[in-house]
């Protein structure tokens, strides 16, 4: 008999590790949104040099929470505080699980009164809706409208929000352009209304490159209206539409680890939580990517501090895995940096495809490397000995280099050179995404983290923007 959830799913395989990292789902897809407009680079470009249009219409879950016990569900599952959180404003939303360990994260929208709406990765989503319907909330209504189908094949593909950014340095001209006037630049994550070809919009101030620029959205039933008003109001400030191809590569500049592994494949207070999730779901049939192996699942989980949360944890309210993060010296955990690899051994990467006598590297896609929903690649020191784990890798062509966001020992200090093993051992695993290989290091320097320069000047403070050099 078919496996009928996740739990049955682990009890029929050889091990997490071994199912997640043999998945054959194949490479993780931003759905529906056309790869490119111009080409990658001109649209990397364009969001550090004029302003961009981003359709976040398709790749995130949406999912809405009604009624008063919303809060006491968000408040019970989050790592963050909610003692202030009114209406028109945006919370980054973290969960952990009971053993101190990261989910996934999103954004929290706090549209009206009692009413909520969570944007982001399945994970996190999945924890809420679990949650929501298994915690004895009586006076809550929670629904979710899943992310668009990887691959539509045609089908008709429809969402109940259209959600868009404006963002780069000429944003706000467009913003004030398709408003019809002066537009009041209200304080990061807080949420108002504008018009946009008659039609009045939901927007969340937001910012990028050093410049405002806001979030809209609205029914998806006007989804092509206002992207098109968006584009012809852009284009005599050179806004650039960006593509699925270069959308996600924007957090190597900005900071953001956005697929860690969530942390639900053992222990036993999340046993019914596995028995809740489909067979089929993200958390089964996701891919674990990387030259980081391990036997045991755990060692892939991480803590708030280690991707950058740490100032979120408050404790000033109950919620799951308030017990093990107050046993948790903050100054012992990883913390998140940016890795610039060297330009030459990633030359040599790509002189591979080439080479028709040597050895062939794993393929360094571009703009965005990774091959997994949740990459893990082993950072070495001088010594050989792993030092943390590199997380989402690609190129920029504003710094004109391959970049990785990593976790790492908080003792080695900024401008340390440290190796990226890159490739899987024994030849690459039976993954879709996985074509026969050999290792090879790369050699790559500590940095800040945001990278860019800009960002790290003008970004929000918080989760961007925590890290410390040594």
């Amino acid at each position: 008999m078919a496996p009928k959830n996740l739990q049955e799913v682990l009890d029929a395989s050889k091990g997490a590790v071994d199912l997640l990292r043999n998945s054959q789902i194949g490479s993780y897809i931003y759905p529906v949104v056309p790869a490119d407009f111009q080409n990658w680079i001109k649209e990397q470009t364009a969001w550090r040099q004029t302003a961009v249009l981003y359709d976040q219409s398709h790749h995130m879950d949406n999912l809405f929470m009604k009624g008063p016990d919303a809060i006491k569900l968000i408040t019970a599952t989050a790592i963050n505080s909610t003692a202030t959180f009114p209406v028109d404003k945006a919370k980054q939303y973290v969960p952990t699980t009971e053993s101190g360990h990261v989910i996934g994260d999103g954004i929290l929208f706090h549209e009206a009164e009692d009413e909520y709406v969570y944007v982001g990765r399945s994970p996190a989503a999945n924890w809420l809706l679990y949650h929501g319907e298994t915690g004895g909330y009586r006076d809550l209504d929670i629904t979710v409208d899943r992310r668009s189908p990887s691959r539509p094949y045609g089908h008709p593909v429809n969402r109940q929000y259209y959600r868009f950014q404006i963002q780069g340095p000429s944003a706000w001209q467009v913003i004030e352009k398709l408003n019809g006037g002066a537009l009041e630049q209200l304080k990061f994550f807080n949420m108002s209304t504008m018009a946009i070809a008659g039609t009045t919009v939901h927007t969340l101030r937001h910012g990028m490159a050093g410049a405002p620029g806001l979030e809209v959205w609205g029914p998806y039933a006007d989804h092509d209206r206002i992207r098109e008003a968006i584009v012809e109001a852009g284009a005599e400030f050179g806004l650039v539409p960006v593509g699925s191809r270069a959308y996600p590569s924007n957090t190597l500049e900005s900071g953001w680890i956005p697929s860690p592994l969530p942390a639900i494949y053992t222990g036993e207070a999340e046993r019914g939580y596995r028995e809740w999730l489909p067979a089929d779901g993200y958390e089964a049939t996701g891919t674990l990517a990387g030259s980081f192996v391990s036997g045991n699942i755990e060692d892939y989980y991480l803590t708030p501090w280690e991707l950058g949360y740490g100032s979120f944890v408050k404790f000033d309210h109950d919620f799951i895995g308030r017990d093990a993060l107050q046993q948790i010296d903050p100054a012992s955990q990883r913390k998140k940096v940016t890795l610039a690899w060297d330009g030459d051994d990633v030359t040599a990467i790509f002189a591979s495809l080439f080479n028709v006598d040597g050895p062939s590297y794993k393929f360094f896609d571009l703009p965005l490397a990774n091959y997994g929903s949740a990459n893990y690649d082993s950072v070495v020191d001088a010594d050989g000995t792993v030092v943390g784990y590199s997380m989402f890798t690609g190129y920029s062509a504003n710094e004109r280099r391959a970049l990785s966001l990593a976790t790492i020992d908080p003792k080695v200090p900024e401008g340390t050179e440290l190796k990226v093993v890159w490739g899987e051992p024994n030849g690459g695993t039976a993954k879709a995404a996985v074509e026969p290989h050999v290792q090879t290091e790369v050699r790559a320097v500590v940095s800040p983290v945001p990278y860019s320069t800009v960002a790290r000047a003008t970004y929000q403070g918080g989760w961007r923007t925590n890290y410390q050099s040594a």
